[in-house]
């Protein structure tokens, strides 16, 4: 999808996530020894069931989620170790823990649930590159939606960069652009790393008139809009993501929230959210599928009941390949045009939503970094890709309403596109092979929990 889209990540979640991250050894297990001994004041507190801290000896090598060649605190580490009157905060479990258990619980630790809408100056010394938006425009207007979204989409590209980067090694490329019209984006791509064949995370705050033909898409879904001398006034801002891994074991995963506000000939504004995260492996792990729809499912029931079930099925209806006859992935959630009961309300639950963008995916990938994997694996997530590419470029709503919107950039529209696919003709995998049982799931959907 194209990157306007709405979220972010709890930056107390996120503090303590990226602290409980562990080295760990060319074989993918933690290095607990060489860690205990680099960060010996680290060893004297865990984090007990029932969400307590307290103080263990200095011998005990308990740690949490391990993250590949270092432990870094990052744009998000100042401060973590200073509360008042409490501990220092680290996660820790045994070693012998799953990978999801393990990324749970550093997910787990924060149980604050409002987003600390503090120093917006102090806040965009941690983005990836300064705000779309002047930060001194920002500080006037803090209260107004624009700006929390704004500063909500930046926060989340960081943090989803960042966390990628601890994985993979590698950096993100952050390209800078402007629209004319009015607004502009962040794009940050990473290509050729060491885990991620193409990583885009991408940032967008754009705002003008509507084409006709934009309009047109968004009447088809039934919105009533009435314009002023044919001009329709709109603003849109919000951050997507799409990776592309190496391994075929490594799923893709995409998410998108983002936030429209129209204004109408009488001065009225229609406002509007949208959104989902949505995953696509080339091979099916039950375990794996379990995890990801999960994550979702707690996210959507602080809210209400329904809305796992009934986006779960948006979701497969939506990521549906028509002419295959196929969905794209093994779906997650998705939701447009959501504006009820109130903005505020509706706002709470996309940042809900957001949160589980690490805790979903990271652990996924952690979990198959070493797999080893054959030539005749590989040509099936290229096969697989095919179908990413057809999806996106035929039915995909953000592409085209990306490509239809004056001034777009092409590249971070594109930038959801691998860098490599595959076609084949009359194409079908035999009969009882992992191969066929990818296809039998995206032919008929099913329920992972």
């Amino acid at each position: 999808m194209t990157s306007l889209a709405l979220c972010t990540i709890n930056s107390s979640a996120r503090s303590i996530a990226r602290l409980c991250q562990v080295s760990r050894s060319a074989h993918g297990t933690a290095d607990f020894h060489s860690f205990v001994a680099r960060y010996s004041t680290l060893r004297k507190c865990a984090f007990l069931p029932g969400g307590k801290w307290s103080f263990i000896r200095a011998g005990t090598r308990q740690m949490s989620q391990a993250s590949p060649g270092r432990i870094s605190l990052g744009w998000y580490g100042k401060g973590v170790f200073l509360a008042a009157g409490a501990a220092a905060v680290t996660g820790v479990l045994t070693a012998g823990v799953s990978h999801f258990q393990r990324a749970e619980m550093a997910t787990k630790i924060s149980k604050v649930e409002e987003e600390e809408e503090g120093n917006i100056r102090e806040r965009c010394k941690s983005f990836m590159s300064p705000p779309v938006t002047d930060i001194k425009v920002l500080e006037q207007r803090k209260d107004a939606m624009s700006t929390r979204m704004e500063m909500l989409i930046m926060e989340t590209q960081a943090a989803f960069c960042k966390a990628l980067e601890e994985a993979d090694g590698g950096t993100f490329r952050v390209d800078r652009w402007s629209r004319k019209e009015g607004g502009g984006g962040i794009s940050c791509v990473m290509q050729d790393g060491k885990i991620f064949e193409k990583a885009g995370v991408n940032v967008s705050v754009v705002f003008g008139n509507l084409t006709e033909e934009a309009a047109k898409q968004m009447r088809s879904r039934g919105k009533v809009l009435k314009g002023k001398d044919g001009k329709l006034p709109f603003c849109a801002m919000g951050v997507s993501s799409v990776i592309h891994p190496k391994n075929p074991h490594i799923p893709t995963v995409h998410f998108n929230y983002r936030y429209f506000e129209i204004e109408e000939a009488d001065g009225t504004k229609q406002w509007w959210f949208g959104g989902g995260t949505d995953l696509t492996p080339v091979y099916i792990d039950l375990e794996d599928a379990a995890h990801f729809h999960k994550t979702l499912k707690k996210a959507c029931d602080k809210h209400h009941p329904k809305y796992y079930p009934d986006f779960k099925k948006w979701c497969d209806n939506y990521f549906y390949i028509r002419h295959r006859g196929e969905t794209r992935g093994i779906g997650g959630i998705f939701f447009d045009d959501l504006d009820s009961p109130n903005q505020e309300e509706v706002f709470n639950f996309v940042k809900s939503c957001a949160k589980t963008v690490v805790p979903c995916y990271l652990p996924i990938v952690y979990k198959h970094l070493n797999d080893s994997f054959t030539p005749e694996e590989k040509d099936w997530q290229q096969v697989r890709r095919g179908r990413y590419v057809e999806f996106n470029l035929v039915y995909d709503r953000g592409v085209k309403f990306g490509l239809a919107t004056p001034g777009s950039r092409i590249e971070s529209i594109l930038m959801s596109l691998p860098l490599t696919a595959r076609w084949e003709y009359m194409h079908e995998p035999k009969k009882g092979t992992k191969e066929a049982e990818m296809m039998e799931v995206v032919r008929n959907p099913k329920e992972w929990i």
